[in-house]
C-alpha cells in the first residue's frame, strides 16, 4: 500500500511537465519553429496521457483494491471553497477538453492546419489551465493541507 503514495507526486509531475511543454510549444509556434512545436505538443500530449493512466490506476487501486476512497481535503475556513472551486473547474474542464485535444492533434497530424489553428486557440488555454490547476490541487491536497 505504500507504493500508492508515489502516485500523487508522479501525477503532479506529469501535469506540471505537460504544462511546461505546452508553453514551449506555444513559444515555438510563435517563432515559426514548426518541428520543435510539434515535438513539444506531442510530448505534452504523451505526458497528459500518462497522467490519465496513472490517475485512473491510483484511484482504482485506492477505491476498489484497498477500499480507501478519495483523499480528504483537510483545509479549513476560506481554503475549503477555494480548493473545491479549483478542483471543480479543473475536473469539469479536464473532462471536457480531452476529446478536443484529440481532435486538434488529429487535425495537425493530418496536415489540416487551418482548422487545427482555429481549434487550438480555444483548446490550448483550457489545456494549460487544467495542467496548472492539477498541480495546484496537488499542492493544496498533499503539501499545504495533508491528511493527518
Amino acid at each position: 500500500m505504500e507504493y500508492l503514495q508515489i502516485f500523487p507526486h508522479l501525477n503532479a509531475a506529469l501535469n506540471g511537465l505537460s504544462g511546461v511543454f505546452l508553453l514551449l510549444g506555444f513559444y515555438f509556434i510563435r517563432h515559426q519553429q514548426i518541428a520543435k512545436h510539434r515535438a513539444s505538443m506531442l510530448t505534452a500530449f504523451t505526458l497528459s496521457s500518462l497522467f490519465l493512466v496513472c490517475y485512473i490506476t491510483h484511484h482504482a487501486l485506492r477505491t476498489y483494491f484497498f477500499g480507501l476512497g478519495p483523499t480528504k481535503f483537510t483545509g479549513e475556513g476560506i481554503m475549503r471553497p477555494i480548493y473545491f472551486t479549483i478542483l471543480m473547474t479543473h475536473t469539469i474542464l479536464a473532462t471536457g477538453i480531452a476529446p478536443f485535444i484529440l481532435v486538434v492533434l488529429w487535425r495537425a497530424l493530418k496536415g489540416k492546419f487551418g482548422i487545427h489553428k482555429k481549434l487550438a486557440r480555444w483548446v490550448f488555454p483550457i489545456w494549460l489551465y487544467v495542467s496548472i490547476t492539477g498541480v495546484i490541487v496537488y499542492l493544496m491536497l498533499y503539501q499545504l493541507f495533508p491528511t493527518k
